[in-house]
């Protein structure tokens, strides 16, 4: 269950958005419910604090953008990863929150609350409320991203029963003829695969794509080119992952006019 796919959107930009909506809602909530022996300060004084409070949160997510990036590079966001990123970020805003409260809140003062009374009776209630809006703003992130992306995918399909794949347009470095099958190789989540399909080049060049005819037996993406080879007059292209293929003399314009252009 833990290696089960969980919705994920990796764009810090996106979720700035979700470090900000942290703010004002643990703004709001305090404000309101007047939790954390709120009732006792001022207004001026809540007004003064309370976004401190907001900020932890903010603050504290967005910290854990480092450590978010370090877990999906090049793999699959799963739920196991998506609790355990919730997890130290509930103990990293538990960290910034006791700090603000020791050395801002109540600096100088007497006798201020216990760590386990702090924890257990102010800061779970509030991060109770809190996780909510992070979690449901994480998923609807990551489903949005989901929708996109899928609707950029294409179908690369199999004659009769033959499986085909369903892949991003950038994925996809080239295809080459295999006799009956053309193989198709592309990249899952950085990793180099490939995979025989029962159709034709032909087939290919029907899609509405970008991808292009290079030699009668393969056809490139010009988002992996690299760099032209010359081999003792035999010209090629060098794609993403090292790959090389050959560039005939009858697309060899048509290749050059796209990669200039």
């Amino acid at each position: 269950m833990l290696n089960t796919t969980y919705p994920f959107d990796p764009l810090v930009k996106h979720h700035l958005l979700v470090a900000l909506g942290l703010v004002i809602w643990i703004f709001t909530f305090l404000y309101l419910t007047e939790p954390l022996d709120v009732n006792e300060l001022t207004n001026i004084e809540q007004l003064i604090y309370l976004p401190i409070y907001g900020l932890v949160g903010g603050i504290a997510y967005f910290f854990m953008m480092p450590f978010q990036y370090w877990l999906c590079k090049n793999t699959l966001w799963t739920i196991g990863k998506e609790l355990l990123f919730i997890l130290c970020f509930s103990i990293l805003a538990f960290i910034i929150a006791r700090s603000v409260y020791l050395y801002i809140i109540v600096s100088g003062e007497p006798n201020p609350y216990g760590v386990w009374y702090f924890f257990s009776s102010i800061y779970l209630p509030v991060i109770a409320i809190i996780l909510p809006i992070v979690i449901g703003g994480r998923v609807a992130l990551g489903k949005y991203r989901e929708k996109k992306l899928d609707d950029q995918k294409i179908n690369i399909d199999g004659e009769g029963t033959y499986e085909g794949l369903h892949l991003l347009l950038n994925d996809i470095i080239s295809i080459k003829a295999e006799d009956n099958y053309i193989e198709v190789t592309f990249l899952d989540f950085g990793n180099l695969k490939r995979q025989l399909i029962r159709n034709k080049l032909s087939y290919i060049e029907t899609l509405d794509t970008s991808l292009i005819r290079s030699h009668r037996s393969h056809i490139f993406n010009p988002f992996h080119f690299k760099q032209w080879k010359n081999k003792k007059g035999k010209i090629s292209l060098l794609l993403s992952n090292d790959i090389e293929i050959p560039v005939s003399k009858t697309y060899f314009e048509n290749v050059k006019s796209v990669l200039d252009s």
